[in-house]
């Protein structure tokens, strides 16, 4: 694994808008082809192996925390534990997910979290480093199915929704990043053969009288892709008509427990010293050394700590009110660009891709770069 300086292409940020990557400058700079990454086909192997056996990993611990009924320790509100147990149970399906290492290549890829719940960073994984891939390194290969995974894994949940309906696709207003990600997921499910329809999250309704969450033209919402965080919603006005509605949703209940950082305590109390995991615990000093405390729900690294026997280096933002969890510290590998995050996509049961983030502070944000990778 080795960083490359490059020579950016001279319409980058065409090619980008070209395949509805608009927001490739948020932040400044987001996407960044002035260096890319290089891996042995050695170690995308690696890759692939790894998160497809964390994948299992985390889908046995699922089992487990319905089965123990242990829903309290994720900050899950009482009267949706049997709303996950039940999704659990009934095996709703579930589309995607992104696992987040510290690797440079050597040993063991650490994973420091999984975004299970609302990952993006999908259209430039899936679409903007393969478009670079074919014009700066033809007869190169790299790590990414995803695209053609995703149609595969929509046909597949097609057979599971309700017969004719329609699957809406849901973001926030406003948020470029949402809209692109979301409009991307949208276009593989028209693909797939899906009646794929989109609506901004603040235009969904409630029909009291029909039970039923409704579109602008007042049709009730019978399956529904959301990018927008379960622990919003179980939070929100809205949230104790989810069960009773019927509503299938995308991702499922069940992914509560994966898309909480409490999953991290409870994979090494499942698998301790597996090699790819790093020791962490609800309770703080347990951890020897360095260490990292996160909140149960934080996003785009708010609220992040990093204490080391140097410094301690802190994020601000607005979670934290749930609790806490204390993993121990994996530096990330700085190859002279920044520190790097090895983001691994799971589509469906199988692994399809990485993309690769950088930035100038150890906390990976929204706004850390994005660089392509070949092999």
């Amino acid at each position: 694994m080795r960083r490359e300086k490059q020579v950016p292409r001279a319409d980058w940020r065409k090619r980008c808008e070209d395949a509805g990557f608009f927001y490739h400058s948020i932040g400044g700079t987001y996407w960044d082809e002035t260096a890319c990454y290089a891996f042995s086909a050695d170690q995308i192997d690696r890759l692939e192996e790894v998160t497809t056996e964390l994948h299992k990993m985390c889908l046995d611990a699922v089992g487990e925390m319905v089965r123990a009924r242990r829903f309290t320790e994720f900050a899950i509100p009482a009267e949706f534990h049997e709303v996950v147990a039940e999704s659990w149970q009934r095996g709703d399906p579930s589309l995607y997910g992104r696992f987040d290492f510290s690797w440079d290549g050597e040993g063991e890829p650490k994973l420091l979290e999984y975004n299970a719940d609302t990952p993006t960073a999908l259209i430039e994984a899936a679409i903007a480093q393969w478009n670079w891939l074919e014009e700066v390194r033809a007869g190169c290969d790299q790590f990414n199915s995803l695209h053609e995974k995703l149609i595969e894994r929509w046909r597949a949940i097609h057979k599971r929704l309700p017969q004719g309906a329609a699957l809406h696709f849901a973001c926030v207003r406003d948020n470029p990043e949402d809209l692109g990600n979301i409009e991307y997921l949208r276009d593989t499910a028209l693909q797939a053969g899906l009646d794929a329809r989109f609506i901004h999250v603040e235009d969904i309704g409630w029909d009291g009288p029909a039970q039923s969450f409704v579109d602008l033209d007042d049709s009730g919402i019978r399956a529904l892709f959301k990018l927008y965080p379960w622990e919003w919603m179980v939070r929100e006005t809205f949230g104790a008509d989810l069960a009773r509605s019927g509503m299938v949703l995308i991702e499922p209940a069940w992914k509560m427990i994966l898309s909480n950082k409490g999953i991290l305590p409870i994979l090494w109390e499942l698998f301790p010293h597996h090699p790819n995991l790093l020791p962490a615990f609800f309770q703080p000093g347990r951890i020897e050394g360095d260490s990292v405390e996160k909140p149960l729900y934080s996003r785009e690294g708010a609220n992040v700590t990093i204490r080391t026997q140097d410094a301690t280096r802190h994020s601000v933002g607005t979670y934290g009110a749930e609790g806490y969890i204390h993993q121990a510290y994996a530096p990330l590998p700085n190859f002279g660009g920044g520190f790097v995050v090895v983001g691994s996509w799971i589509v469906g049961e199988s692994a399809a891709g990485i993309g690769i983030r950088e930035d100038s502070s150890p906390i990976t944000r929204n706004t850390s770069r994005f660089l392509p990778h070949y092999f």
